[in-house]
């Protein structure tokens, strides 16, 4: 039996430090506060599919600048490093999954990683606007929820977790910037998720959104959790096949989307001054993050 958490995790935005690599940081936060963490990340959209053979075969195997010919040079590439959090190890190392999108072969292989959680980030491309490593990813999130991992699907990942699961998405003409009260339905105000401090209008929780895509169904296995007046579908949660819920949610907000990370992508010329102007607000994205992290380290 190991210790610590281990988390595989969809890693998307590589190319933007602050909300890739440090939103990273964010999301598995709340799990350091219990031990270590053993963060693997995988990067479908720049990987070969000779390395996800490799995976296929062999499970757990280490990836190298070789194995991702589509990587952005404009950010280095780095195999491993380890991180202090709350006096515990967080170490993050990246490997290859398999690119072929049959969710039968990803749970064998998923069975062999074996993480306490799975996690799909946000990302610069599109649901809307498909690409093929869209299609591995997808069955990798239908693996996970088959297998009762808790799973997390945060903007993008959200947008393909419910693609995954039957649901519509489409672009919006705009770009949707900044802090929103997430109305809660019945079910997503009694939902662990939410549990945490909400500090929006009549007691709803404020989050952070920037996205031009946007889930317009709810998947037939999921419940709708929240909304807000300029997106529909914002939160769900999926339900197994007697319709009972699962540990796993997906989030069209960024909760990890922390006021330092902002303000340091502002200084670092990755958003615009007026995107630094609408992501001013504070939110409660942390506090959700650390639900999930329960939900993780608990197995409630």
């Amino acid at each position: 039996m190991r210790d610590g958490t281990r988390v595989l995790l969809i890693d998307l935005l590589v190319e933007r430090s602050e909300f890739g690599h440090g939103g990273n940081q964010e999301i598995v936060r709340p799990l350091a506060d219990s031990g270590s963490v053993e963060v693997l990340l995988v990067t479908p959209q720049m990987q070969s599919g000779e390395a996800g053979q490799r995976a296929q075969d062999a499970g757990e195997v280490a990836i190298t600048k070789e194995d991702v010919p589509h990587w952005d040079d404009d950010f280095d590439f780095w195999a491993e490093c380890e991180v202090d959090m709350s006096g515990n190890q967080v170490s993050f190392r990246r490997i290859a999954m398999p690119l072929h999108g049959e969710d039968a072969l990803t749970t064998g292989w998923l069975g062999r990683i074996a993480p306490d959680a799975v996690i799909c980030s946000g990302s610069r491309r599109n649901v809307s606007i498909w690409e093929d490593w869209m299609d591995c990813g997808a069955s990798l999130l239908r693996s996970s929820i088959a297998m009762g991992i808790p799973t997390l699907g945060i903007c993008f990942g959200h947008q393909l977790l419910c693609k995954a699961l039957g649901a519509t998405v489409e672009r919006s003409e705009s770009l949707s910037n900044g802090v929103w009260d997430l109305d809660l339905t019945e079910e997503g105000g009694s939902d662990e998720l939410f549990a945490s401090r909400r500090s929006g209008e009549g007691g709803s929780p404020l989050v952070l959104f920037t996205h031009r895509d946007h889930v317009m169904s709810v998947p037939e296995c999921c419940t709708l959790l929240g909304s807000t007046n300029h997106n529909g579908v914002t939160a769900v949660r999926v339900n197994d096949e007697d319709g009972l819920p699962l540990p796993v949610w997906g989030v069209q907000f960024h909760p990890e989307a922390a006021k330092a990370r902002i303000e340091r992508a502002f200084d670092w010329g990755h958003i615009t001054r007026e995107e630094l102007m609408a992501f001013q607000q504070e939110h409660d994205g942390a506090g959700i993050l650390e639900s999930f992290a329960a939900v993780v380290t608990t197995g409630c």
